[in-house]
């Protein structure tokens, strides 16, 4: 007899039906996103009918709420305007059908007839999943993380959806996601992949004696067992602080690196918002993982988009995601190769250190290479700015300090002149003498 509650036969079709119910939610949330600029409408306007109708607004019928199959039973079609429903819609459901099975696999990493307590998961760090609660079995701990990830996960989807069209990554995909996951991190304490530090005995000793004196106090081993052990939620919430900073400052300095350096932008700030979820949920070590793999997967697209296209402009969120998700699911063969790394321990800031010097150097020889065969650097000077309206009204409003110009007196609110810096100018023209 199996000592596993659900047989898996049943328990991953199961899992497949609510992806892909979950992944009709992630359409809704990546039609409706890029419409509003503040989180607030983002969020309320998911109240409205679920249609991913571009054309109309009518509520969908029954059969169109079935996901993938409601699809292709109405001709791919909707039911009320007869417009085509893009086949991307199905794309996402079938894909995150896919991945809420294939993480489970893998996170989970149980067969029939094993149990929780003997197999431990594929994703676990050197100490995880730390038992805080005897009454809680590692495989409730081992849930509760599967959630979070698969959690930020359909964030990844949605954001990576919106970047591929729009090229821009609204809040509603990553805001709320980062602030869950901080909060579930203090509260449960262990949903971590690897602890907020660690670092091997023999490396520390092997390069104490090349590292520079100021350095030296800090080469002596350390475990972190006992501080976890002692302030298990404390940790919890130190390990996705951390991965939320360094996810969100890796990409912040290599935005600030690429517009000194390149003199224009070479990441947008939505991505500094999506590692900021991403290193929130999996902590610092996983993210700087992503951060280091997801140009390796862009830089074979980059190629074909300018070899195609002419195009060196390539949404980055998709790869960010890529990365995150590849780094989760090949977990037992990817990490061992990064974790020596991660072992040299105040090291870390050193290499940290050079490696951005490095950036920085190589992107100022491309820069001197591209300019010794001719190539534009930087925007272009010769584009002629368009007139836009936005443009008129600034001029108008400029040439027109007085905003009562030709009008009788009113009397207005004061703050509404000191506002627009005009209340000095309002006075000396309209004082009484």
């Amino acid at each position: 007899m199996s000592d596993y509650p659900i047989s898996l036969w049943l328990l991953l079709p199961a899992l497949a039906v609510v992806g892909a119910f979950v992944g009709r939610f992630l359409n809704i949330c990546a039609v409706r996103f890029p419409e509003h600029l503040e989180l607030r409408k983002q969020l309320t306007s998911l109240g409205k009918p679920w249609t991913v109708c571009k054309r109309c607004s009518v509520a969908p019928s029954s059969v169109e709420c079935i996901p993938i199959l409601g699809w292709l039973i109405n001709g791919r079609r909707c039911h009320s305007c007869k417009a085509r429903i893009a086949g991307v819609f199905t794309v996402i459901e079938l894909l995150t059908a896919a991945l809420f099975v294939a993480v489970y696999l893998c996170e989970i990493h149980v067969t029939p007839g094993s149990n929780f307590a003997n197999g431990l998961s594929s994703i676990e760090g050197p100490r995880g999943p730390e038992i805080i609660k005897s009454f809680w079995s590692p495989g409730v701990w081992l849930h509760l993380r599967y959630a979070l990830h698969m959690l930020m996960i359909c964030g990844l989807i949605v954001a990576t959806e919106i970047d591929r069209r729009l090229r821009i990554i609204p809040d509603g995909s990553t805001v709320p996601i980062t602030v869950f996951a901080i909060a579930a991190s203090l509260a449960f304490g262990q949903l971590y992949i690897v602890p907020i530090w660690f670092q091997d005995a023999s490396t520390v000793a092997m390069l104490k004696p090349i590292v520079p004196a100021f350095l030296k106090p800090l080469m002596v081993p350390w475990d972190p067992t006992e501080f976890i052990q002692t302030w298990p939620r404390l940790h919890g919430l130190l390990v996705s602080l951390a991965g939320a900073v360094a996810g969100a400052g890796s990409v912040w300095i290599v935005r600030q690196i690429g517009f000194l350096v390149l003199q224009q932008e070479a990441m947008g700030f939505g991505d500094v918002v999506l590692m900021a979820m991403i290193g929130s949920v999996i902590g610092w070590q996983p993210v700087l993982f992503v951060f280091v793999l997801a140009p390796l997967l862009a830089i074979f697209v980059a190629v074909i988009n300018w070899v195609a296209h002419r195009d060196n402009e390539i949404p980055y969120g998709p790869f960010l995601s890529l990365a995150t998700i590849v780094i989760l699911l090949g977990w037992p063969v990817l990490w061992p190769l990064v974790k020596r790394m991660f072992d040299m321990g105040p090291m870390l800031p050193l290499l940290a250190v050079l490696m951005i010097v490095l950036l920085a150097a190589s992107l100022q020889l491309v820069q001197l290479i591209k300019r010794l065969f001719g190539i534009q650097t930087g925007p272009p000077d010769d584009i002629e700015a368009e007139w836009t309206s936005a443009d008129h009204l600034f001029y108008y409003n400029y040439e027109r300090p007085d905003q009562q110009t030709g009008q009788w007196k009113q009397e207005l609110w004061p703050g509404t002149r000191a506002g627009q810096g005009l209340k000095r100018s309002h006075d000396w023209r309209h004082h009484d003498h």
